[in-house]
């Protein structure tokens, strides 16, 4: 809980403060293919362009970044860089040039591709049903991979890539497996 609830008051707070500012915050967004904006892959996704925005990401961020947090620290960290780094690349390579791709979207993305494939590389019934829920939950996402005018869809998609690259890659997470005991206790 304590990571959701830090992670709502980190975007919160940088928007706040992004208002506060006049928006000149926005000016660490994603600019594709500008050398000089690749640092900005870890600070586009706390901006945010307005509350409709922000309250997007929230509302579905909040219900991945708990369900990722109940695998511990180290995997909700693990996870969520990976999805940085390969959505904020990706937008970076594809964005169109002179745009600014700002949000935590491909982040979240990333989350919910993450938890929709985790299951099947941890081999986690449990986690697989979480998987199978979520994407009936949250089907309407889709709509966010395809190309629209003021919609980062490179970002969401290379997130969701991102997602699943933490699913196949990340040990963190893994079940606890028991060993076998034989009759005299040794394995």
């Amino acid at each position: 809980m304590r990571l959701t609830i830090g992670w709502v008051i980190a975007i919160w707070g940088v928007f706040l403060l992004n208002i506060l500012s006049g928006g000149y915050l926005n000016s660490f967004g994603i600019r594709p293919l500008d050398p000089a904006f690749l640092p900005t892959i870890l600070s586009a996704p706390f901006l945010h362009a307005d509350f409709a925005h922000i309250m997007g990401n929230t509302t579905v961020g909040v219900v991945a970044a708990f369900l990722i947090g109940l695998s511990g620290k180290r995997t909700f960290f693990e996870v969520t860089m990976i999805c940085m780094v390969v959505g904020g690349l990706g937008a970076w390579l594809l964005g169109g040039v002179g745009t600014n791709h700002i949000g935590a979207s491909g982040v979240v993305y990333g989350w919910m591709s993450y938890l929709m494939v985790r299951g099947f590389y941890n081999r986690s019934l449990g986690q697989i049903l979480v998987g199978v829920i979520l994407v009936f939950s949250f089907s309407g996402m889709v709509y966010g991979f395809l190309p629209q005018a003021g919609l980062s869809w490179q970002g969401h998609l290379f997130g969701a890539v991102g997602g699943v690259i933490a699913g196949a890659t990340i040990t963190s997470d893994d079940p606890v497996r028991r060993t076998p005991r034989t009759r005299d206790g040794l394995a």
